[in-house]
């Protein structure tokens, strides 16, 4: 019953896209209109992670959870976005709907970090739906910090207003 955690393989990418919709349509229907979560579909986000998997393996990394061979989670991560050499961007932890409070998303997060650590960052970045709260509470109990920065991004045709959050990396 313990989870346990490794790189993605390209075989995990159309599983990883159904979780992903899994994920979000869970996470979101309480403030996102059901239209803007009926896109894509499993298959379609899987296709979507084949191909971004196709041009950014060389400098993301996807970790996979798996719980008694089954996948539960997973955490993708790079460069910032903004271009900063010290600074990791942490893209997404996305867990399945019933892995939710099992300590999954806890223990993505924390190789996350490490991985960033080991990659040469210092600190790192991500961004959360402003109305995720508890995507927020999450990741401010994981020490990361709102920066005031700001962003809209679409769902669907639904505009999604953003938060960038900062933290150190530990042993930094």
């Amino acid at each position: 019953m313990t989870v346990t955690l490794r790189p993605a393989v390209a075989d995990d990418l159309m599983p990883v896209g159904a979780l992903h919709q899994r994920s979000r349509v869970a996470a979101y229907s309480s403030f996102l209109p059901p239209g803007a979560l009926a896109d894509p579909t499993p298959e379609a986000m899987g296709a979507y992670w084949v191909e971004r998997w196709r041009w950014e393996r060389d400098e993301h990394l996807m970790t996979v959870a798996e719980r008694d061979g089954r996948l539960v989670g997973f955490s993708y991560l790079g460069p910032d976005d903004e271009g900063d050499p010290a600074t990791g961007l942490l893209n997404a932890i996305h867990l399945d709907p019933a892995e939710r409070g099992r300590g999954t998303g806890r223990a993505l997060m924390v190789d996350a970090l490490d991985t960033m650590r080991a990659r040469g960052w210092r600190r790192g970045v991500l961004w959360v739906l402003e109305s995720n709260a508890p995507a927020r509470h999450f990741y401010e109990r994981g020490g990361w910090q709102a920066t005031g920065d700001r962003r809209d991004e679409r769902i669907g045709p639904t505009r999604t207003p953003q938060l960038r959050y900062a933290r150190q990396l530990p042993g930094c």
